[in-house]
């Protein structure tokens, strides 16, 4: 990994600073670096991305324990979730979230980005998004109205999906729906298997798409374990980024911008630590208050899961914990070593659905994952035997919370509120979701498989049971998004363009700006937000 370790850099200035190696800091570490008269600096808090864990897809299900890849951070306590703390695994490595996530590749419903510009931000409707789309997009399957294979994400089928894939997509058809070969082509509803970011068996993160084949450009320095503390604001301007890096203090300054990648944490809280943000709650923690923008860290939302898990303990051939899947475990990893192939290719959440809850939903408001594991506690919960598991999620939920520093100290993780289920739509929603995907699984094409609904959910029939079951154990599906809102607004944080309001210099660029979530998993609207942005960086 080329780094610039401050011995060999006295004056650490550079055109751009980008504050976080994620999906969005990649791409526009890569975009922006193509122009060999600026220079670009990309600043990660976390380390390098070569780790196995990371690599190989199946490593997935390590990464709950894998404390020095991801934040590890907990919403504060949830009293639509009868108070208890979520769970909010952040990545903390090169590449960010794309490094530890499903791998889905999922654009969302083209109507969530003509809201957005029908809410006051002219250039993000679906027609004037879906190129930036397309330019990141290097699909396997096809080049045509929705793809194309010329970008540096390379998109792709799975290379080894399980047969119980299909079994599921039948019950879905059986059940009432459509069967869709294509989540991102000219229709989203229906089940089908996800597209993910793979190539060659292994996992294609944004970082590894966009930075290492440009590592070596000598415009574009690459630091990791560099952790912001304040972006440093003079006469209303962003001149540079106060970080520690490998143990030492540094001034990393910018000619041009300070672009915010940190995500939808990380970019109001380190907002808030530089004196940019809602000005009592600053004043309060005794932050010098350099700019009132009241915002930054509202319009925190979420979407919100339940996981109903079916024991199948003669099914031996999914994911578990037995004598028999020890063995095949063994045996997967040497072929993955050897070929890429094989078992641990799997992103385990190879399929699933885009549905409507109700007939006069006018687009999908759920999304199914479909499992080939018996998921509890996001992994973190060791099962014994075998069987599969279904998400449902609530695709815009209405409920709204809030980032806020716990402290004026940047080590201090932030107070995360998503507010779960604190409005009453996102539960009836959910718990419609719920019932939808109880009768998806007792289908016939599932039911002969053997599996039998867990004693966690079983006991649930009636909507107040199910409600009480979800309020027990639902929770994130990792799509944190909007606590530094793009809008028009007096609760805005960016314009259009992005750059922050009332300064000049700043930007925040990831997945905080969304106005409202998409109706899909997040990986790759963020990727096609930091490709836009370029542009308009570019052309600023």
């Amino acid at each position: 990994m080329s780094t610039s370790p401050a011995s060999s850099t006295p004056a650490l200035v550079f055109d751009y600073v980008i504050v976080g190696g994620g999906s969005a800091g990649s791409v526009l570490a890569a975009r922006l670096s193509e122009n060999a008269s600026v220079s670009v600096a990309l600043l990660e808090a976390g380390g390098t991305d070569e780790s196995p864990i990371v690599q190989c897809p199946a490593g997935l299900a390590l990464l709950p324990h894998a404390r020095d890849l991801t934040w590890g951070y907990e919403t504060v306590p949830q009293p639509g979730l009868d108070g208890r703390r979520g769970y909010q695994p952040r990545g903390k490595v090169l590449g960010g979230s794309s490094s530890v996530n499903a791998m889905i590749y999922v654009r969302g419903h083209p109507s969530d980005y003509d809201d957005w510009a029908n809410e006051g931000n002219p250039g993000w409707s679906w027609s004037e998004v879906l190129p930036y789309f397309k330019k990141a997009e290097d699909n396997a399957r096809s080049s045509d109205e929705f793809h194309a294979q010329a970008g540096p994400l390379h998109v792709m089928d799975l290379q080894s999906p399980h047969a119980l894939n299909q079994a599921f997509i039948q019950a879905g058809v059986d059940a009432g729906f459509r069967a869709n070969t294509d989540f991102n082509g000219p229709w989203q509803e229906g089940f089908g298997l996800y597209q993910v970011t793979q190539r060659a068996g292994e996992r294609m993160s944004v970082a590894k798409a966009y930075v290492r084949p440009h590592l070596e450009r000598a415009n574009l320095k690459v630091f990791t374990r560099c952790q912001a503390r304040r972006i440093r604001i003079e006469s209303h301007r962003a001149v540079g980024v106060e970080v520690v890096h490998q143990g030492l203090a540094l001034d990393i300054q910018a000619r041009r911008e300070v672009l915010l990648c940190a995500g939808a944490f990380g970019s109001p809280q380190l907002l808030m630590l530089s004196g940019v943000g809602p000005g009592t709650h600053l004043q309060d923690l005794g932050v010098n208050v350099l700019h009132d923008l009241p915002g930054v860290g509202a319009h925190l939302h979420d979407h919100i899961d339940a996981v109903q898990v079916m024991e199948a303990p003669q099914r031996t051939d999914l994911f578990g914990l037995s004598l028999p899947g020890a063995w095949r475990l063994w045996q997967g990893w040497q072929q993955w070593r050897r070929e890429r192939r094989g078992m641990l290719t799997t992103n385990f959440a190879e399929s699933g659905a885009f549905i409507r809850s109700r007939h006069e939903e006018s687009r999908p408001d759920l999304q199914l994952h479909f499992v080939i594991a018996q998921l509890v506690d996001h992994g973190r919960q060791t099962i014994w035997g075998h069987g599969y598991s279904c998400h449902v999620c609530v695709l815009r939920p209405q409920s709204r919370g809030q980032v806020r520093l716990a402290s004026p100290d940047p080590s201090a993780a932030p107070l995360i509120d998503p507010a779960f289920l604190s409005d009453p739509d996102d539960v009836q929603r959910l718990v419609r979701g719920f019932k939808i995907m109880r009768e998806v699984l007792e289908q016939p094409a599932l039911a002969r498989e053997g599996g039998r609904e867990s004693a966690r959910s079983s006991w649930a029939q009636t909507d107040r049971q199910i409600e009480g079951f979800i309020r027990q154990h639902a929770d994130t599906v990792y799509h944190p998004v909007g606590s530094c809102r793009m809008g028009s607004g007096p609760m805005d944080v960016v314009d259009a363009q992005l750059r922050v309001h009332g300064l000049d210099g700043l930007r925040v660029v990831d997945a905080s700006i969304m106005p409202r979530i998409v109706g899909g998993n997040t990986n790759a609207p963020v990727v096609m937000i930091a490709e836009k942005a370029a542009d308009l960086i570019r052309r600023a």
